[in-house]
């Protein structure tokens, strides 16, 4: 450490922060999204009307006709979810497994009629809740990946609280009329500090909901590799009934539902069905979990073929497994209500401007001396922060859009979707790396701009006709064009210290610092 302890951390800090900023970027924006996850699903699905009233006899009634769907469509599926009607969504959401090798079965059912229901296909904001942690891969490459660049993050978090020495100064320091680099720092800096805790805790929360696939040799040698044995020990899932191998037929389920309605006095979620035509099958209604930071289901547990009770999980946890559910309710904040949930979609979007300047302050760092041509590194660097920062939000304006304009009766259209968002991100990166930096960095965010409010627009002239709710539909697109407006606020201050500009030079405003100049200024900061 020939430069001292707390520029050895700035140095940390920085290429921490670069090395896995691009991925952390996109698991921050994805994840605020998901703080309003059921919203965007709702918004994607505008044929859904909310005209029903949850009561039980609908809750059994509809249970029976997914079972009754399930048998004639899925009778040789291993397991059944059957996600029952809530007033905020109310569809019945039939997901099955079927042998390994082949793909899981997914349909819609009009809780009333049993048939499936008249709605587009679409993956909504379930999509971005699992790129959120799996970046759209196979579960256990996506769920490395991401939970190796949360643990740099709290590298980078920590390494830049010792870096900076001045952290409460910093929190009321944003100098706008200064050089780019100044202001860029600054920006850094307060969105940095101005919602540390909540950063700290999504980082530490976040490695932890997974802590058991990254570290799971405790849990290996205490059980042998039975996981589920692990889960139903600490409370968390009923205990696992192996199958008899021998046919059984599945008892009617709406009594099974009615008894776990007057056992379990919370919202009824989901019903889990185990080995449907074995003679030890198992019906487990789930429910949602009470109000409270622990993420926490109370279960009722059922003997499939005689309807008899045979678990019912509504206690406390034990300490170790309430401290884990507890981690994942912070981390998911469904215990959040409507001023709470908005605050952590603000820190969210603080996390975002955190991770973004600071991808941009590396590049504004180390800006070459007028006149001199940038070099491939410094390139490479500059696309991928475009096509990171102006990319992403502009595939979702895309995903939205195409929501819209796909027809409704399209093959694979929830695939499809997905197609048109890393379609447009790709587009944004290639393009992007073009142009003099200024001008495609302006150009790219004026584009998002211009993508959102094409979605505005294509939302009022094509849906409009089938909302249930005109003024919820008018203010998710408010909060839309909210965002187009402030990417086309960037987008004009991007040009606020323009100077002469030559494709593949950059002249520097007025002369950059070098990268140890930048390193020990933040050292100081």
């Amino acid at each position: 450490m020939k430069q001292g302890f707390r520029q050895s951390m700035a140095w940390l800090h920085t290429w921490s922060g670069l090395v896995v900023g691009w991925v952390l970027f996109a698991v921050f924006v994805t994840g605020t999204a998901t703080y309003y996850r059921a919203e965007i699903s709702r918004w994607m699905q505008p044929e859904l009307r909310r005209e029903i009233t949850v009561t039980p006899d609908l809750l059994a009634t509809a249970a029976e006709r997914a079972v009754a769907h399930l048998e004639a469509h899925a009778g040789h599926a291993r397991t059944w979810f059957v996600g029952l009607p809530t007033p905020e969504r109310p569809l019945v959401e039939l997901f099955w497994r079927n042998k390994p090798g082949t793909p899981p079965g997914h349909v819609l059912l009009d809780p009333q009629t049993g048939a499936p229901a008249a709605l587009r296909a679409t993956r909504g904001g379930n999509f971005f809740y699992r790129f959120h942690f799996e970046l759209n891969l196979a579960p256990l490459w996506g769920r490395w990946i991401v939970g190796i660049c949360a643990m740099v993050m709290l590298v980078a978090l920590v390494s830049g609280i010792v870096t900076h020495r001045r952290i409460f100064s910093d929190f009321f320091t944003l100098r706008r009329d200064k050089a780019a680099q100044r202001g860029w720092l600054d920006a850094h800096n307060v969105s940095g500090v101005l919602a540390l805790p909540f950063h700290l805790m999504i980082t530490y929360t976040g490695v932890v909901t997974l802590a058991l696939m990254y570290m799971p040799w405790g849990v290996t040698a205490a059980y042998k590799g039975d996981q589920f044995a692990y889960f139903a020990e600490t409370g968390q899932i009923t205990t696992a009934r192996p199958p008899a191998g021998e046919p059984g037929t599945l008892a009617p389920v709406g009594p099974m539902v009615r008894e776990a309605l007057a056992t379990i006095p919370e919202p009824l979620e989901r019903l889990t069905i185990a080995n449907p035509r074995d003679a030890k099958s198992t019906v487990v209604a789930v429910f949602e979990e009470p109000h409270g930071l622990s993420h926490q289901h109370p279960q009722v547990a059922f003997a499939g073929t005689s309807g008899a009770v045979v678990e019912v999980l509504s206690g406390a946890l034990r300490p170790a497994a309430k401290t884990f559910t507890t981690m994942v309710g912070l981390h998911e904040a469904h215990f959040a209500g409507t001023a709470l949930r908005v605050l952590f979609f603000l820190c969210g979007l603080l996390g975002c401007a955190m991770v973004g300047s600071g991808l941009v302050l590396w590049t504004v760092a180390r800006l070459p001396k007028s006149g001199a041509a940038t070099g491939w590194g410094w390139r490479l660097v500059h696309t991928l922060n475009l096509g990171t920062i102006a990319g992403l939000p502009a595939g979702i304006a895309a995903y939205f859009l195409a929501n819209r304009l796909l027809p409704v009766d399209l093959g694979d259209r929830a695939e499809r979707e997905i197609w048109v968002f890393f379609g447009a991100w790709l587009a944004v990166a290639v393009v992007g790396a073009w142009p003099a930096p200024r001008r495609a960095w302006r150009g790219a965010l004026a584009l998002v701009a211009c993508l959102f409010v094409a979605v505005v627009l294509v939302d009022v002239a094509t849906t409009r006709e089938t909302w249930d709710d005109p003024a919820w539909f008018l203010g998710f697109d408010a909060a839309l064009l909210g965002l187009a407006a402030g990417f086309a606020l960037v987008s004009h201050k991007v040009a606020r210290f323009a100077g002469p500009r030559r494709a593949g030079k950059v002249t520097a405003e007025p002369a950059a610092e070098p990268a140890a100049t930048a390193a020990a200024q933040m050292g100081q900061a």
